[in-house]
């Protein structure tokens, strides 16, 4: 087998390695140089104002934190920062995740732009407030109502702007 070759196996296949073993291949992987990388599936959405990232996995593992936090945390240098999380598809997720999750949006608040999850499945509420962290974080139904929220922070931006012209 070629290892420099990119392969794409769907779920439920299986790859033959040389000594006749069976390995569940579940991702999109390249194998180069004997490393495997396990790429997520993300669904990215832009909108005027932010971008809808939603991730096409039942389950976030601690391979794929790394990944997708970086992917969002890539948001924070983008002319459009505002970023909505929609967890619609996942159902499990573990504390590291829960934890990077949490931490990254308290970044981007910190930097003035917008992080808000939505349509989070009962398994992962049930983790972020197990962890108590779901209190702490901006986390809406349904998507429309994360587009307002995204929305109405935007414009308290602006208030905070005219104000702080204002005041100077």
């Amino acid at each position: 087998m070629n290892y420099s070759k990119k392969y794409f196996i769907n779920k439920m296949h299986y790859l033959k390695t040389s000594d006749k073993k069976t390995l569940p291949i579940q991702k999109l992987i390249y194998f180069t140089a004997g490393f495997i990388t396990i790429s997520m599936n993300v669904k990215i959405d832009t909108k005027e104002k932010f971008s809808v990232l939603t991730p096409k996995e039942s389950d976030i593992t601690a391979n794929m934190t790394d990944q997708l936090i970086e992917m969002l945390h890539a948001y924070l240098d983008k002319d459009l920062p505002h970023i909505i999380l929609n967890m619609k598809y996942v159902n499990n997720i573990d504390i590291e995740t829960a934890e990077k999750i949490s931490d990254l949006q308290l970044q981007f608040y910190e930097k003035n732009a917008s992080f808000i999850v939505c349509e989070l499945q009962n398994s992962l509420e049930i983790i972020f407030k197990e962890m108590d962290l779901f209190d702490t974080m901006n986390v809406t139904p349904t998507e429309s109502e994360a587009w307002d929220i995204v929305q109405m922070e935007e414009i308290e931006r602006e208030l905070m702007r005219d104000f702080d012209n204002s005041t100077d």
